[in-house]
């Protein structure tokens, strides 16, 4: 055999070897196996739920997501919902203040950098973002390893020493170090571990575990911007962010408590990234599927208060609109979790995705200026993302063996990490270039949404073919 076939064929078994790492072997089989095989596979211990006459077409079939076929799961009990519980009190501490960074930004730019424009203070807030999840690069393998206890630790350790800066910042530079660097890094140690424990306790219902612990976000996004509207008045910036540090404190000194992981690690884990895993065509349209969803959603969340300002409403409802698209996505992260436990995760996505994407065109873009027009569309958009925290990680599970859920995870959200870090800056700067009109960052946003759903679509064409209506 010539030298460059060895090669070759070296190279072939290396990407083979990774597909079976990421890619289940029943799942790669699916698009050979027939509706009745489907059934059999997937549920061979269980009654069915609903019995089809044999002259009735079947609508919807079920692709199989076992990870190993060895592992058990508790699917409840004390021990598991406290874990969830939890994840929810981090989630509060950490995507809590990424669900506050449009009432910052108003307060920011009309008092300590009102000198600045909305782009070059958005650079603040897309840096947060963006090392929450590039972090979690490193984060994901070492909980995979190593478990939640000391990375929840040490986050917290710095969640609360960045706020603790952040409330006597005063120069821009300030504000990036303490919350964009030490906030953001604090937060992401508590961010990670929080969607990977749940997988753990749960697989049947991880979509529903999942989604609860994520509502944690929201309430974090309901409490946080109202507590700060009435602290800012009576105590002014330094102590309502200090108040604000102690609370994050109490949170996550609770997670400490109650996260744990349970499953051991893989007889190959190592605590380092494998970049190896995006030979998997599955994952990787996945990943930028999330990368595209990411990137529009801080838009709207980001800019949202500054444009009920811009738009004549009152400082205190454009504080509070944020806390209203916050409501909607808690019902946004817990319900959407519970139907991919019934039809499947990606397609839930999918669906949000088109939620977000006639939210932004159809209501904001041309009723955005009327009172029951912003709310109707922060209520239907904040439930529409809210899936974007809730089900985005149980579609990267169901890529992967639950051992290695923590590296996968990180990997994609490494390169998300990119869409929040430019996404609020872009959208600044067509907001600047558009002379403060909105239109044409609100075409934007749906746009990218357009392209995000044609790649989550694909992700799910690689595993199970062209079957719309296959449980995935």
């Amino acid at each position: 055999m010539e030298p460059s076939e060895k090669d070759a064929n070296e190279v072939q078994r290396e990407e083979q070897q990774v597909v079976n790492d990421v890619e289940p072997p029943s799942n790669r089989n699916v698009r050979e196996k027939t509706f009745l095989h489907d059934i059999a596979d997937i549920l061979p211990t269980e009654p069915p739920l609903l019995a089809i006459p044999s002259n009735s077409r079947p609508q919807l079939q079920r692709a199989s997501t076992s990870g190993t076929g060895a592992e058990s799961y508790p699917e409840g009990g004390l021990e598991a919902w406290l874990v969830v519980l939890g994840c929810f009190f981090a989630l509060m501490a950490a995507a809590g203040l990424l669900n506050t960074l449009a009432t910052f930004q108003a307060y920011l730019i009309t008092h300590q950098l009102s000198e600045y424009s909305e782009g070059t203070i958005g650079w603040i807030f897309s840096l947060f973002p963006f090392v929450v999840f590039f972090v979690g690069l490193y984060t994901g393998p070492i909980f995979d390893k190593y478990g939640p206890r000391w990375i929840i630790a040490v986050g917290t350790v710095f969640d609360v020493l960045g706020l603790m800066l952040f409330s006597i910042s005063t120069e821009l530079w300030h504000f990036i170090l303490s919350f964009g660097l030490c906030t953001g890094f604090g937060a992401s140690l508590l961010f990670t571990p929080s969607f990977a424990a749940p997988g753990h306790w749960f697989l049947r219902r991880r979509g529903l575990a999942t989604g609860l612990a994520a509502t944690g976000g929201s309430i974090g996004g309901v409490v946080f911007p109202l507590m700060l509207e009435s602290l800012f008045p009576r105590l002014g910036w330094g102590w309502s962010i200090r108040v604000l540090g102690f609370v994050s404190l109490l949170l996550a000194t609770l997670a400490n408590l109650l996260v744990r992981s349970r499953l051991p690690p893989a007889v190959n884990a190592s605590a380092h990234p494998d970049l190896r895993i995006f030979r998997n065509r599955a994952f990787l349209l996945c990943t930028i599927g999330i990368f595209l969803l990411e990137f529009a959603l801080f838009i709207p969340v980001t800019y949202i208060s500054s444009y009920a300002r811009d738009n004549g409403f009152s400082t205190a409802f454009s504080y509070q609109i944020l806390p209203i698209l916050n409501a909607g996505s808690a019902f946004g992260r817990a319900l959407p979790g519970w139907w991919g436990d019934i039809i499947g995760p990606f397609n839930v996505n999918m669906l949000m995705t088109l939620g977000c994407l006639i939210s932004c065109l159809a209501i904001w873009l041309p009723a955005g200026s009327y009172t029951a027009g912003l709310v109707i569309y922060a209520l239907i958009f904040g439930f529409a993302s809210g899936s974007n925290i809730s089900i985005t990680p149980v579609c990267v599970g169901r890529l992967c063996k639950t051992q290695q859920y923590g590296r996968y995870y990180a990997t994609c959200y490494m390169v998300v990490s990119f869409a929040t870090l430019v996404g609020v800056p872009i959208g600044g700067s067509i907001l600047t270039s558009d002379r403060g009109n909105y239109w044409g960052m609100i075409v934007f946003t749906g746009c990218v949404y357009v392209a995000a759903f044609v790649s989550i679509a694909a992700a799910k064409w690689c595993i199970v073919g062209w079957k719309p209506f296959v449980v995935f």
